[in-house]
């Protein structure tokens, strides 16, 4: 029997006016994860600014960072040697799944893989 690796992932959500999108993402995120059995931490960057920020640790540790953003983050040079999925929080709200097959693809990627959902 083999036991399932539990995957370990981080997210940054933001939008432009850093209320609803931003946590409606993040709340869409986790539900989606769990489905996945996945663990997921996220970083809002929202009107009260930066929330449940990642730390080097948990980025260094992750198997895939998603970045769901209408706007530029901060702090995104943290993830240019992290394999990432990067989607518009419009997009990822409308198609979820997308974002998450772009996930699955990733998580046997080589390393670094950035995959940029237009």
């Amino acid at each position: 029997m083999t036991v399932a690796t539990v995957r370990y992932l981080v997210a940054v959500t933001a939008c432009v006016s850093g209320v609803a999108h931003t946590y409606m993402a993040a709340e869409k995120l986790e539900k989606l994860c769990q489905q996945e059995k996945w663990q997921i931490k996220i970083e809002t960057q929202g009107a009260l600014g930066t929330e449940n920020s990642l730390t080097e640790e948990d980025i260094r540790r992750a198997d895939a960072v998603l970045l769901i953003a209408d706007i530029e983050l901060a702090g995104a040079e943290r993830f240019t040697d992290s394999s990432y999925v990067q989607s518009g929080i419009s997009a990822f709200l409308r198609e979820p799944q997308r974002v998450m097959s772009a996930v699955r693809k990733l998580l046997s990627a080589p390393q670094h893989t950035h995959l940029i959902l237009e």
